[in-house]
């Protein structure tokens, strides 16, 4: 991957790897792991990654508190951890075989190699083979769709909807890079967010049946997060995706254009939680108990868009997603206590 889905933790620590000369498409030298090693499919995985997992986290906060420690609810949580590990494992490989193939990964882990960690590519850094990386993918899209339809079985509530949302994802995670290539067509920016809001209205619906205002303005703020960090990582691969045919916001259009697509991401972000409360989702006080999330997102705006640096916008924003979850986690839990309700 170019960094969308598996890119914002690569700048969170750690020692950086040293960078390789390496052609598009071809694997660079065997890292100091054997080849094929565990450590291979785990960079592989992106086991890392966990800013779509966490939303599980909100999802226990939104329910009733007489449900949060019923032992069924949070087995099915755990249920549901595996089966979104399972999924996004098969998701980033894939896309690392795909942006392997087409030179993409190479070119954007080239002279930035140092700063990107280039060991997070195995086919790159040329720690695994690409058949060993294929079967790995479609082991983990196989687990995944026994995982995912364990949960449904075993669901206290199946609503139609939600079901259906979670085919969508499930299809729509493991055609992000490959076959379809939805990420190539121009539906990256959109699938960052969705696959975000599923996976925050797909659990609540199995365990209570139903969604309601609140819990659609704050799955759609979890679905932001992503989305907001990925659009700092196309900035930075615009070129490398441009010339492997990888259609995005940044590789389409100017850097200008893009800047001010940024913008407005960012604001109708801040502007869903300031108008929360006007909707009737959410009580007066959540945007004061939001507030921080507001200062950074303007934080990386200006550092990012003003400034120009780039990688340091996106751990910012990276850092607000996470900076977003603790605090809905918290504002649920006080308006449960405080108003018996999250609106």
């Amino acid at each position: 991957m170019t960094d969308r889905i598996t890119g914002p933790a690569a700048d969170l620590g750690g020692t950086p790897e040293t960078a390789h000369t390496v052609k598009p498409g071809q694997a660079g030298p065997p890292a100091a792991d054997a080849r094929g090693g565990l450590a291979a499919y785990v960079r592989l995985a992106k086991l890392d990654i966990y800013d779509y997992y966490i939303g599980l986290p909100l999802v226990w906060a939104l329910l009733a508190p007489g449900d949060r420690w019923q032992p069924g609810r949070i087995g099915l949580l755990v249920l549901i951890l595996l089966a979104e590990v399972a999924v996004v494992a098969a998701m980033v490989g894939f896309d690392d075989i795909t942006g392997h193939r087409d030179g993409s990964d190479a070119a954007n882990y080239g002279a930035d190699a140092a700063r990107r960690r280039l060991a997070r590519k195995p086919l790159v850094a040329g720690t695994l083979t690409e058949p060993q990386a294929l079967r790995f993918a479609w082991a983990a899209t196989g687990l995944g769709a026994v995982l995912w339809t364990l949960a449904v079985a075993a669901a206290p509530y199946r609503p139609g909807w939600a079901i259906v949302l979670a085919a969508v994802c499930f299809v729509a995670s493991v055609q992000y890079s490959w076959g379809l290539k939805i990420s190539y067509r121009g539906f990256q920016e959109i699938f960052l967010i969705g696959l975000g809001v599923g996976w925050v209205l797909v659990p609540y619906g199995l365990l209570t049946g139903e969604v309601s205002a609140p819990i659609l303005v704050q799955a759609v703020l979890f679905g932001f997060g992503p989305m907001l960090f990925g659009l700092y990582s196309n900035t930075n691969d615009a070129a490398g995706d441009r010339a492997a045919g990888r259609i995005t916001v940044a590789a389409l259009v100017s850097a200008r254009g893009n800047a001010v697509f940024i913008v407005a991401a960012t604001v109708v972000a801040g502007l869903l939680i300031v108008a929360a409360p006007l909707m009737g989702a959410a009580h007066w006080w959540f945007p004061i108990a939001l507030a921080p999330v507001l200062i950074m997102r303007a934080a990386h705006l200006s550092i990012g868009s003003v400034g120009g640096d780039i990688l340091r916008a996106r751990r910012i924003a990276i850092r607000a997603h996470r900076v977003t979850v603790v605090l809905l986690i918290g504002a649920n839990l006080a308006a449960f206590a405080l108003h018996g309700a999250v609106a």
